[in-house]
């Protein structure tokens, strides 16, 4: 059996984006994630609206909510998953504060809170039970991100029961050779970078609706269990125009389960 899974920041709705507002872009950010027929999308940074608005497009998506009370000016990553691939076990959301069970909870010098949303699934057809993670890390210090990845790996490692699968998404506003992917690599060994599987070059991922960014990093990340077989992972940089989707290029990996 073969998944296909997206991370995708989608850029909070900001009026000051002119050209590139939400509302020009929202359609051709839907069209775009959608080409790759995903089993499973991974956005970060949207707020309730527009996760509501993109819900609409993605038609044969269900949101991964069923345990969140949103809070309206928080932005948040959140998980989309496509109808009749899996069966929705559990899912929560937990801060990535000293007090992870505090929704809005914020620590570290965070300049936003953050937070990592989860959900544990299994495919239909399949026995194989999968904790997924979409988490998206502060964007100012390494060191509040280093904390928050401490957080992230400790509320991993009580969510998971080492018989599931495990697959981690997100911005982590890092790169990859920083502190951040060295702790949750330590932690679990067993993952791999599903873009250093096929590409021996690193790229930006962010790139501020330019395009390309020169000296930047690759920021958005998929982490995959080896007992999966990665079969592709590349980023999408599509454009309508001069439009782009979204200011990061969406990271699209195919699996075999």
């Amino acid at each position: 059996m073969e998944i296909c899974l997206i991370t995708c920041n989608i850029r909070f709705d900001n009026p000051a984006d002119g050209a590139n507002s939400w509302k020009n872009r929202r359609d051709f950010l839907s069209q775009t994630l959608l080409k790759y027929n995903p089993s499973l999308i991974a956005t970060q940074e949207g707020r309730y609206h527009q996760i509501s608005e993109l819900n609409i497009s993605l038609e044969s998506f269900q949101i991964i909510d069923q345990h969140r009370s949103w809070i309206g000016e928080r932005m948040y990553p959140t998980l989309f998953a496509k109808q009749g691939v899996f069966e929705h076990l559990a899912s929560g959301d937990l801060w990535l504060s000293e007090t992870p069970e505090v929704a809005g909870s914020l620590s570290f010098n965070s300049t936003f809170p953050r937070l990592m949303t989860w959900t544990r699934i299994q495919l239909k057809g399949s026995e194989e039970n999968i904790l997924i993670v979409n988490t998206h890390l502060d964007h100012v210090k390494q060191e509040t991100r280093i904390e928050q990845a401490k957080v992230l790996v400790n509320q991993i490692h009580r969510l998971w029961d080492q018989k599931s699968a495990l697959i981690i998404m997100g911005d982590f506003n890092d790169s990859p050779d920083s502190s951040v992917m060295k702790i949750i690599f330590k932690e679990f060994p067993f993952l791999k970078d599903a873009w250093r599987q096929f590409n021996s070059n690193e790229e930006t991922s962010h790139h501020a609706f330019k395009g390309e960014i020169q000296n930047g990093s690759r920021i958005d990340w998929i982490l995959i269990d080896k007992k999966f077989t990665i079969q592709s992972c590349l980023m999408d940089k599509s454009n309508l125009n001069g439009l782009y989707p979204t200011d990061h290029f969406p990271v699209i990996c195919q699996i075999k389960i």
